[in-house]
């Protein structure tokens, strides 16, 4: 533990936080481990508790740090770093991670499409649709709420499997044959509603990001939109940026 200079141009709660934060990102204090109390903190660092709230308030925006009322502060698990570039399902995704994919299903079944789906599919309105909404977990935590919609045309009796535990696109492949090789994809950032904060397990209020995707298969059909909606705190999306000379000359190898 460095001792705080109350001669540093940074103030003190920033010194704080970094020592924190250089505690968390070298696991001295390991993920789920229990922070000292505000007050152990205050006598430990010789400074005042407003400064300690502010350090503390600044990692849980970053979400380094989370509470649980009437038990403390704890450390976060590291979020789930999901690159942009490769089209893989949530079970594919987590399995090459080394996490235990697991999913609780919400909704599955067959619906006339209306106005919104109709478009996003691009099918006609009232044509049947599958709606498969799930809880998905890694390693027992819930980090996303997930709806896809789907042409019933394209997968016909499709919800004979179990999507608890069966992998959609898996399924899409194997037994329907279609290749999925390219989707459109958008993510935004928003507050988490009443109903992800029961069933991702939040703190409220709390942050989420909205991620919305059309899915085609090899052949240029559209066979898929999702919503889906992520624990902020729990998961991060990365993309890999390339110049426009950069990707010339991949177009042309």
């Amino acid at each position: 533990m460095k001792p705080l200079k109350r001669d540093h141009p940074l103030p003190l709660y920033v010194q704080l936080l970094e020592a924190l934060r250089g505690d968390i990102q070298s696991q001295r204090l390991a993920p789920q481990q229990q922070l000292p109390s505000e007050r152990e903190l205050c006598a430990r660092y010789r400074v005042s508790r407003m400064t300690v709230r502010q350090a503390l308030l600044e990692l849980a925006r970053e979400g380094l740090i989370y509470s649980r009322v009437g038990k403390g502060t704890f450390v976060s698990e590291p979020k789930i770093d999901q690159q942009l570039r490769t089209l893989t399902g949530f079970s594919q995704d987590m399995q090459a991670r080394g996490r235990r994919p697991t999913s609780r299903v919400l909704e599955a079944r067959v619906v006339p499409a209306d106005d919104e789906q109709a478009q996003a599919l691009r099918v006609p309105l009232s044509s049947e649709t599958v709606v498969l909404s799930r809880v998905r977990f890694a390693d027992g935590t819930p980090l996303a709420v997930e709806t896809v919609h789907l042409p019933h045309s394209l997968c016909p009796n499709i919800l004979r499997h179990d999507f608890a535990s069966e992998s959609l696109y898996q399924v899409l492949e194997h037994e329907y044959g279609h290749h999925l090789t390219r989707a459109e994809q958008t993510i935004e950032a928003a507050l988490a509603t009443p109903r992800d904060i029961a069933i991702l397990q939040l703190n409220s209020p709390a942050s989420v990001l909205i991620m919305e995707r059309w899915t085609y298969t090899s052949n240029g059909i559209l066979i898929e939109h999702v919503h889906s909606t992520y624990r902020s705190d729990r998961y991060k999306f990365r993309s890999v940026l390339a110049t426009h000379a950069e990707l010339q000359g991949e177009s042309s190898g």
